[in-house]
């Protein structure tokens, strides 16, 4: 499934807009943040940036599930003749067909990744709602199962749901509910090796996994390499999203969200980043590390549905303006894209490419 765009109602619960970038600490608990805010063009100017309208030349649709770069990307979109869903690569050389479905199947495309060589994604249908894995040469050709051995695959929206780590590529599967299984298949195919693992887990960075404590009431991370356990400081007065080296923690006030902060996994580090209007856009935190991609709702949002998108760079302390009135924003990969809606309902993706700035 895709990350959701925060709801307008969620977004504005809290302090009025134009709060979001605030300075001080909750507690003397977090260093002072300079208000320094700037456009993307004046923090960014080299960056790589892309646009790519939503409507297809034979006229549906295209709806990306992740950018390969500011102008390519794999998607759906319905075919021409309204019964069948396509999975694309589209890019300025064309459009590539890899999977053609009914859709009175319902199928389900989702956990997409990629490599230098090769793409791979999870699909399903109503009729056969086990989960395959697929996988396609990236470079052209045609795509191919790789496993229908999938367990009961569990997907969160992250770019970890799938990760390709030492020529294997792995996702989880429930396992009861007291434990998950890491399972992996070599990334030409072959058989399936399962590892399971007490508790309940998700995947990040290789070769760790998070547990975020809503079952076990612990946030913790576990390296499979070493077998070893990080405990996640938390003070209970926050909601933490952690990946191994930076933890989103949502500040709850008496009713409603107070603030933003990252902060290291063992507490370090802290930095108040926003205040109680914003939100989260996408569901992993801290891109490459370094940025926060946080959704900001503006006077009109709860008409429009849409809100301002910001980054906040953990490298210089700015919040940098990316878009007004986004309809939705998504990451992966260090790609951020986004959609906005123009004149006569047209909608445009516009992608920005962290890794360049």
């Amino acid at each position: 499934m895709k990350p959701r765009w925060p709801s307008i109602a969620a977004l504005a619960v809290a302090l009025a807009a134009g709060t979001a970038l605030i300075t001080g600490s909750i507690g003397g608990s977090s260093a002072p943040i300079a208000p320094t805010r700037t456009s993307a063009l004046s923090a960014w100017p080299d960056a790589a940036r892309g646009e790519m309208a939503a409507g297809l030349d034979d006229g549906p649709l295209f709806s990306p599930s992740m950018f390969l770069d500011t102008a390519t990307a794999i998607g759906t979109a319905p075919a021409p003749n309204g019964a069948e869903t396509r999975l694309l690569v589209r890019s300025p050389a064309g459009m590539r067909e890899l999977r053609r479905v009914s859709l009175a199947d319902n199928p389900q495309f989702e956990a997409f990744t990629a490599t230098d060589d090769q793409l791979f994604w999870a699909e399903s249908t109503a009729a056969s709602p086990a989960v395959r894995l697929w996988t396609a040469p990236r470079a052209g050709g045609a795509a191919r199962l790789l496993t229908r051995d999938t367990g009961s695959a569990v997907f969160y929206g992250t770019q970890y749901d799938l990760v390709v780590a030492e020529g294997r590529l792995r996702w989880t599967a429930a396992a009861g509910s007291t434990a998950t299984q890491i399972r992996s298949i070599p990334v030409g195919g072959g058989s399936v090796s399962v590892r399971t693992e007490p508790g309940q887990w998700s995947q990040s960075a290789w070769p760790w996994l998070v547990d975020d404590g809503s079952t076990s009431g612990e946030p913790r991370l576990r390296n499979l390499a070493t077998n070893r356990d990080v405990a996640v400081a938390n003070s209970g007065l926050a909601q933490l999203t952690c990946n191994p080296s930076w933890c989103r923690a949502m500040i709850m006030g008496e009713e409603t969200p107070a603030a933003i902060e990252l902060v290291r996994p063992d507490g370090s580090d802290r930095r108040r980043i926003a205040g109680g209007a914003a939100q989260a856009a996408v569901t992993d935190v801290a891109i490459l590390d370094r940025f926060e991609i946080l959704a900001e709702p503006g006077p009109a949002s709860d008409v429009t549905g849409a809100s301002g998108l910001v980054v906040y760079d953990l490298a210089t302390g700015r919040t940098v303006d990316i878009a007004p009135n986004v309809d939705g924003a998504f990451a992966r990969g260090g790609l951020l894209w986004w959609s906005t809606t123009g004149d006569y309902e047209e909608i445009t993706w516009h992608t920005l490419d962290l890794r360049t700035v």
